[in-house]
């Protein structure tokens, strides 16, 4: 089965979380190339200073300085995702618009993939990009679905005093973390930072994938139902958020 992935060029994470996802694949399964958007944690495209700057005002000073040195030997001393990528002879797929744009659709055609994977995918997917590949498009989204749709779900969960969260892949659809979910994992969340949870949930989710693709591929699939009448939703935090999340005693790291 010939997959593309679609993600953004994240620093902290993702290229082990991808290495981690690849060894996982069977033999019958093929990455013929991955989308790398720029990127957006906010939910939207910005330039640098301004993400850097809402950094600064939603989280403080200690929260972009750690992150601000971590960024810093990430691009020092760390592979680039993209040099990962071309190390595992998986081609980059370039695109000069937006992912639904007529060009884009045409060159992600062009890999004749079956499957779209989507892993911290940063744009709305609409009907042709999902329709695009015969067996679909997934998204892997770093909470228990329906709850805690939207962004920054380890924030929320730990703001909200949760005991436990998870991950859920599930088939894109036109809302929102929507679609009917494959593979859900449930874990604990106990005394975890944030980033602790972050590298957990998202080791944990690069399995779900895993299981995901091979479901599909068997066509072994049981659906769980994602009911919007059971949904909640969050967006970015606000500094409000981030102060309340302190008075919690929740850790970002």
């Amino acid at each position: 089965m010939r997959i593309i992935i679609i993600t953004q060029d994240e620093p902290f994470y993702l290229k082990n979380n991808l290495k981690y996802l690849l060894s996982l694949f069977s033999d019958k399964i093929s990455v013929v190339g991955c989308v790398v958007n720029d990127v957006s944690p906010f939910g939207k495209p910005e330039s640098f200073l301004k993400k850097a700057i809402k950094t600064l005002k939603i989280f403080g000073l200690r929260f972009f300085i750690y992150y601000s040195i971590k960024y810093i030997k990430s691009k020092i001393f760390n592979t680039s995702l993209k040099s990962f990528l071309i190390s595992k002879k998986i081609k980059i797929i370039s695109l000069n618009s937006s992912i639904n744009s007529k060009e884009s659709l045409d060159k992600i055609s062009s890999y004749k993939p079956d499957l779209l994977v989507s892993i911290l995918g940063n744009q709305i997917f609409k009907t042709d990009l999902i329709n695009l590949a015969p067996k679909g498009c997934i998204n892997l989204h770093t909470a228990l679905l329906p709850k805690y749709r939207g962004l920054m779900p380890t924030f929320w969960v730990l703001k909200n005093n949760e005991k436990y969260t998870g991950v859920s892949v599930f088939f894109v659809d036109k809302g929102i973390d929507s679609g009917p979910i494959i593979v859900q994992k449930k874990i604990e969340i106990g005394n975890l930072t944030q980033q602790q949870l972050i590298i957990k949930t998202k080791k944990i989710g690069m399995e779900a994938v895993a299981q995901a693709v091979e479901e599909i591929l068997c066509d072994s699939i049981t659906l769980i139902p994602n009911p919007d009448s059971e949904k909640t939703y969050f967006s970015f935090p606000t500094r409000n958020d981030v102060k309340e999340f302190r008075k919690q005693n929740k850790s970002f790291f």
